[in-house]
């Protein structure tokens, strides 16, 4: 089955991209995934995208950009693809024993969390477990929270934090921090982020909310409580580019390389990349959506230019 344009990938990105695709007459097809929507899926309130004074459920949110995609005549398939070839054009796709070629690809799987995997922690995420300060910070005025990590990730969520919560503690499994000088510097002068060294979270509490944690010193082994209105996950994020080893340039972290500055070519001509499987460092729903519309306007000139 040929296409003229293939998207990979169901967040905001991909389905702003077929949206644009869809409205310029690509005819493009979407293969979502088999958990289709990305990250907003386990999202609960989404206070800050543009368009919803109070706010919006991140599953609703994610249903009305189908939708919209739908409209325009995008084809949505929930089903994972299994294998790319980008050395040859047209591009082939793989999805289980079914084969398509396309004449372009816009890839926007996305990344995802790196978890604790602890317990309590899946249950109460979105109710006081989070990953994303810049998402969820305004909902946690005037309470402690800890951030887990001792990257630049996390001394940067944790400064954020400090504009609504009352205090911060960092708990990092060492006793010095991994993030750079300067932003540990700024953390550790900060008046409200105190510091809890060697020490690791084995479990989160909470029925519906998250109320406390157990902690493990990670020299002595002893465990302790502590009472907390919020967990902050800080240890790292996770493109989704298995798919994509030795296909397509990534970084040192697996991310993929944009290899025109302020545009959405990947290293290879044809293939265009959206959201946060290309970015490491905004990572919303906003920023995502605006790449994936982005990258259907380049994919729509690059296609005519090779008509």
């Amino acid at each position: 089955m040929h296409e003229k344009l293939v998207i990979i990938g169901s967040g905001p990105a991909g389905l702003t991209a077929a949206l644009y695709a869809a409205r310029a007459d690509l005819n493009p097809i979407v293969f979502e995934g088999l958990v289709a929507g990305g990250q907003l899926m386990i999202t609960t309130d989404v206070e800050n995208y543009p368009g919803f004074p109070d706010g919006i459920l991140g599953p609703e949110l994610m249903d009305q950009f189908r939708k919209q995609a739908e409209r325009f005549g995008t084809r949505l398939h929930q089903v994972d693809v299994t294998e790319v070839d980008f050395s040859t054009r047209p591009f082939r796709i793989n999805v289980g024993a079914d084969e398509y070629t396309a004449d372009a690809v816009i890839i926007a799987t996305g990344a995802s969390a790196t978890w604790l995997g602890v317990p309590g922690e899946e249950k109460l995420t979105g109710k006081g477990v989070s990953a994303c300060a810049t998402c969820d910070g305004f909902f946690f005025r005037d309470k402690e929270l800890i951030v887990v990590g001792g990257g630049d990730t996390a001394m940067e969520e944790a400064l954020f934090l400090t504009k609504f919560a009352s205090k911060v503690t960092i708990v990092h499994r060492r006793d010095e921090l991994r993030a750079s000088k300067i932003m540990a510097a700024r953390a550790e002068a900060n008046d409200k982020i105190e510091m809890r060294w060697n020490s690791i979270v084995t479990e989160i509490h909470g029925d519906d909310l998250v109320s406390g944690v157990t902690l493990e010193d990670t020299a002595t082994g002893k465990s302790s409580e502590m009472a907390i209105d919020g967990v902050f996950v800080a240890i790292g994020h996770k493109p989704t580019t298995n798919l994509f080893v030795d296909k397509l340039d990534l970084d040192d972290n697996g991310y993929l390389i944009i290899a025109d500055s302020g545009g959405t070519r990947t290293s290879v001509e044809g293939i265009f990349a959206a959201g946060d499987v290309a970015d490491h460092i905004y990572r919303q729903a906003v920023t995502a959506a605006g790449t994936g519309c982005m990258a259907a306007i380049d994919a729509e000139r690059w296609l005519a230019h090779q008509e």
